[in-house]
């Protein structure tokens, strides 16, 4: 499993990886957001990524009128701010977004501990299928995505995982092993 908390691998990654981390640098964003202990999750992060790709940041809190105010102090003079107050599953969420440093932010906050958010989780899995499935798999998923695909069905038509909800069907393969995981793969992808 990656260590997704350390962001030091963008500064090391594609043009476009590299572009977040400068965004990330020059906004503080991740200090801003320190105590909610910030993730960058979603395709960025697994360069997967198209050119309306936004930094997707997820946040555990357990007071989100505390996170809101936070987040508009520090960035609510930006444009496109907006806040979203909503349930996702029966979980209390807050959704902000904004545009800085040529990107389109969107911090979500729960108060889930981030490793167990499903976009995390989505992006854990995910990186792990990529792994197995090599180069091929990123430009397949990236094509899929430019076609107006999201993620999630994304890797699901890819893979072909079976089932009607490719976010949940996406869960149902974390628990296996990487030796149990190979071989899925292998026979999805024979099928």
């Amino acid at each position: 499993m990656r260590n997704w908390h350390d962001l030091s691998y963008l500064s090391r990654g594609t043009m476009r990886q590299k572009a977040a981390w400068e965004a990330i640098q020059q906004t503080h964003i991740m200090e801003v957001l320190s105590d909610y202990r910030p993730v960058l999750a979603g395709t960025i992060p697994l360069d997967i990524d198209v050119v309306q790709s936004d930094l997707d940041i997820i946040c555990e809190s357990h007071d989100l009128e505390q996170f809101e105010q936070a987040v508009r102090t520090a960035f609510g003079g930006l444009p496109g701010f907006e806040v979203t107050q909503l349930d996702v599953k029966s979980i209390p969420t807050c959704v902000i977004s904004f545009f800085t440093a040529d990107f389109w932010f969107e911090l979500f906050a729960q108060p889930v501990a981030v490793e167990k958010q499903n976009a995390y989780r989505h992006m854990d899995i995910e990186a792990r299928l990529l792994d197995i499935a090599g180069l091929d798999a990123y430009q397949h998923i990236r094509d899929l995505k430019q076609n107006g695909i999201k993620t999630e069905p994304a890797f699901a038509r890819y893979f072909q995982i079976p089932g009607d909800d490719p976010y949940e069907a996406l869960l149902q393969l974390e628990p296996l092993t990487e030796q149990e995981l190979r071989q899925r793969v292998q026979l999805l992808r024979k099928d």
